[in-house]
Parts: C-alpha cells; structure tokens; sequence
C-alpha cells in the first residue's frame, strides 16, 4: 500500500513539474529563441531547487528553530519512540514561536524530513494528543506525501509576488494535494498510537485555538497551510471549496470515532 502511495505521489510530482516547465518555457518562447534558451536554463536550475530545497520553505514561513535533546527532551523522546512505530528514520525537529496552535511536516523524503510544531501546539495539547499529532505528520512522511506538497508550497510561495496570479497558482497547484491525504493520515496515526480519540480530541483542540488565535495570513503561511494538520485559513466557501487543502474538523473526528467503535 505505501510503494503504492509513494509511486503516485512521485507521479503526480513528475506531472507537476513537467506541466510548469512546459508553461514556463511557452511563456519564454514568446521572445524568441533567446528567450526560449533562457527559459531552458532557468527551468533546470529551478527543477533541481525545488527537488532538493523545497522543505525549507514552511520551515521559513513558520519562523521556526531547530531544537534535540538539550532544548526539547521530552518532544524528542515522544518522537524517537513514535519513529520506531512507523518504521521511519527520525526527522529533524523544529517549534515555531507563534502562540497559535499547529504542526507540519515537510520534506523531500522520510530520510530528509522535517517536523515543526508551534510552541502554542505545545502548551494546549496534552502529552496523548502531541503524540497523535506527530504519528499524524510522521504518517505523511512515511507515506511521501511531503514531496509534492513541499513543492507546491515553493511554487505558491513564489508565485505570491504576482497579485490574482498568485492568488490562482496557489489555488490550482492544491489539486496537486489531494484533500483525502488527511483521513488517510489521521487513519494511519490511529494505527502507530493505538489511540484514535487522543487524535480526534488534539484536532477539537488545535480548531478551538485557531478561532481564538489564527497564523497572520502572510504569503509563507498561505502558500504552505495545506502542510499543517490543521488549515490556518478558515474553511473555504462556494466554489473555492474544490481547492481546500483539508476536510473539515468535525469529518476527521467523526471518522476517528468511527475507528474507536463510535456509531452515530
């Protein structure tokens, strides 16, 4: 099931990357040969950017420094543990200073992953729900969801200097990122802890705190939010529904219960 997942993800990253060098290089065959060549030199030096830096972005966006055992003791111990569970190597770790509650993993792969979570996500859930959270995104990891999604966030990102362009390439690059990733991480996540509800009570929480305190919708956090276990950005109305990066909270609880043997 995960090579499965995994072969998919490559291909739809491959598809990705092919349909924006191929824009890239229409547009810059509009001036000429010149152009044309040019764009050639700039499509390859992106490609191999976004193939091997694209993690970095949603590190950046959300401000965040690395922290091990000195620093986080206890987080690196849950981690540790949580990594032999699922069979991947321990990712590099990394708490953002923002109050608001949340966490992302982001990456080129399980061996080069990344895990940040906000120190707000620190203090409101308790030792069970940090443990889901992170079996949630070591469930990304494990399943390399983070590769396209890491380099969605970096094309987003850029193409936010555009105004309405920007607007639209982060919208449509989201059908990169299926919106199923979600349940098929939180079911994953039940399965490393063994602990449904802790997952389904830390998302009631991390949406609680949202409300109360929201990630400022400055262009890094747009352009990666579809990497957090729970959108920074409200649910989206209308047509823009087709492009939401994440089920809503009560979808993913009710599917959590159902796990735990809740009938409703």
């Amino acid at each position: 099931m995960h090579s499965v997942r995994a072969r998919r993800n490559l291909l739809r990253t491959i598809v990705f990357l092919v349909v924006l060098g191929l824009s890239a290089l229409f547009v810059a065959s509009r001036f000429g040969s010149v152009g044309f060549w040019l764009g050639v030199v700039l499509v390859a030096v992106l490609t191999v950017y976004v193939c091997t830096r694209a993690g970095e972005v949603a590190i950046r966006a959300m401000r965040a420094y690395p922290v091990g055992e000195a620093e986080q003791p206890a987080l690196c111990r849950l981690v540790r543990d949580l990594t032999a569970r699922a069979r991947v190597p321990m990712p590099r770790l990394y708490v953002s200073p923002t109050r608001a509650a949340n966490a992302l993993a982001t990456g080129n792969g399980p061996s080069r992953a990344a895990i940040c979570v906000t120190e707000g996500a620190l203090d409101v859930l308790d030792e069970r729900e940090l443990r889901a959270v992170i079996a949630h995104e070591l469930a990304h990891i494990r399943r390399r969801d983070t590769l396209p999604g890491s380099m969605v966030g970096l094309v987003s990102r850029a193409a936010m200097v555009i105004p309405v362009l920007g607007v639209v390439v982060v919208y449509a690059t989201r059908l990169v990122v299926s919106g199923s990733r979600e349940f098929e991480a939180d079911q994953e996540a039940a399965r490393i802890t063994g602990e449904p509800l802790a997952l389904a009570g830390a998302l009631r929480k991390l949406d609680a705190a949202q409300r109360e305190l929201v990630l400022p919708p400055d262009a890094g956090v747009v352009a990666t939010s579809h990497l957090m276990i729970s959108s920074p950005l409200g649910q989206p109305r209308g047509v823009w529904r087709l492009f939401r990066s994440h089920p809503s909270t009560a979808e993913r609880v009710a599917r959590l219960e159902g796990l735990a043997g809740y009938r409703r």
